[in-house]
């Protein structure tokens, strides 16, 4: 058998033997074309593991023609770049591809980037992480451009393992092992977008199975247990656990409770309950706010409930508490009326606090004029109890609106009370 791991011995040679991202580097792109025809741009490539960035610069190297050197940024030190960089001035020109592009240091920075801005080092940079975050400014400026990969379909995995088995020097194809349409199928389905999973997977299946007259047989059991959390991917301090925060929030925001539900398990899988504790509960009232105060403390509950249970067992307070707030009736008016009271401050638009409103527990407020205050209580209206007009912004804000109700749920009582309020007001200054 061979050394290397499968994933590895099937990376694509050439551009024609990638499977999958055709939008970015299909034969109809300009990417494709540039590359056949003998340029090579620096880029960065942005995307989760196993989805091809590094396969895809093994292949841009196979179909050019230039000398292909590859650095992983949390090993290589200056030594290596300086060797790269000389590398370059001997060939005239090098093509480099750099892994986990995001940890390179300054130093590292410094060596390699003028010969990057002269075009005799090619770039191609690879991360997992956010490259508007994590990338340097300077490299991202001598990158043409940044290409965001996704996840590969169902039917590009299907793909890849069918060539897999089939492939003689590289692949599995001289070991007679058989598996089904439909276990093709699962394994593409587990792999979760990723072809190093899906292609680890089935090197593993091979290798757990049994041969049965000259023939190697997978059985469905195996594989099931050999899946197990292969789709759970996701660094808790990484871009894409941060993305999953997102995507729950706005699902929810959304009230898709299947969507919702469905990040909030990959969450989980991950393993943060705290991070996830924490955006549920400014989700309740950012998103639910006053169309239903009630969201705010249940979710609180839940999220005391699951931290007292712990994982696995706190999923079942925390979906209880998603499904309400997907179905709850929704406001943003709190934030948002919060927000403009701060840019208003921003702004400059303070003003003096009116002297009848300032603090008058000590001897001598008087004499500063600290008067005048009027007791609300001491007033009745209704039933909604104290009220009297007075003042209450500075002179230079008086008139002025934070707050705009969204008519939704409790929300809507409120609105009323807000809106007969200003009358009452506008009544007594006539």
């Amino acid at each position: 058998m061979h050394n290397e791991p499968l994933a590895y011995r099937m990376r694509p040679r050439t551009l024609d033997e990638i499977v999958g991202q055709q939008d970015f580097i299909g034969h109809d792109t300009a990417l494709y074309k540039m590359i056949q025809n003998g340029h090579v741009p620096s880029m960065l490539l942005y995307g989760e593991p196993g989805i091809g960035k590094t396969s895809i610069a093994n292949a841009i190297a196979g179909s050019s023609k230039l000398p292909f050197f590859s650095l992983n940024a949390t090993r290589a030190g200056k030594k290596d770049v300086e060797d790269i960089v000389q590398e370059a001035r001997i060939a005239g020109k090098v093509l480099l591809f750099l892994d986990e592009i995001h940890r390179f240091n300054k130093l590292q920075q410094d060596t390699l980037l003028p010969h990057v801005e002269n075009g005799s080092i090619v770039l191609i940079g690879a991360t997992t992480e956010n490259p508007y975050h994590d990338v340097n400014p300077a490299i991202r400026s001598r990158c043409g451009e940044i290409h965001q990969l996704t996840r590969l379909t169902t039917a590009n995995l299907i793909e890849l393992i069918e060539k897999a088995l089939a492939d003689e020097k590289r692949g599995l194809g001289k070991y007679n092992f058989a598996l089904t349409d439909e276990q093709i199928t699962r394994i593409a389905n587990a792999a979760n977008g990723d072809a190093r999973k899906a292609l680890t997977l089935l090197e593993s299946i091979y290798y757990a199975s049994d041969e049965v007259e000259g023939q190697t047989i997978a059985a469905d059991h195996i594989i099931e247990h050999l899946i197990g959390r292969i789709g759970v991917y996701g660094d808790k301090n990484g871009s894409h656990f941060y993305n999953l925060l997102s995507a729950l929030q706005k699902s929810v925001r959304g009230s898709d409770t299947n969507a919702a539900l469905f990040y909030l398990a990959h969450l989980l899988e991950v393993g943060d309950l705290v991070a996830v504790s924490r955006r549920l509960l400014v989700m309740a009232y950012e998103d639910i706010g006053l169309a239903n105060p009630d969201v705010g403390p249940h979710m609180l509950a839940a999220i005391q409930a699951a931290e007292r249970l712990g994982l696995p067992e706190a999923r079942i307070p925390l979906a209880s508490a998603v499904i309400e707030m997907c179905l709850a009736s929704k406001s943003n008016s709190a934030i948002q009326a919060i927000d403009a009271a701060i840019a208003s401050i921003h702004e400059g638009k303070t003003g003096d606090i009116p002297l009848h409103l300032r603090d008058a527990h000590y001897s001598g407020a008087k004499e500063l004029g600290h008067v005048g205050y009027l007791y609300p209580h001491n007033t009745p209206i209704g039933t909604f109890g104290g009220w009297v007009e007075q003042q209450y912004l500075p002179d230079e804000l008086v008139g002025t609106e934070f707050y705009k109700p969204v008519i939704a749920g409790e929300e809507k009582r409120m609105a009323g009370i807000y809106e007969k309020l200003k009358v009452f007001h506008n009544q007594t200054k006539k």
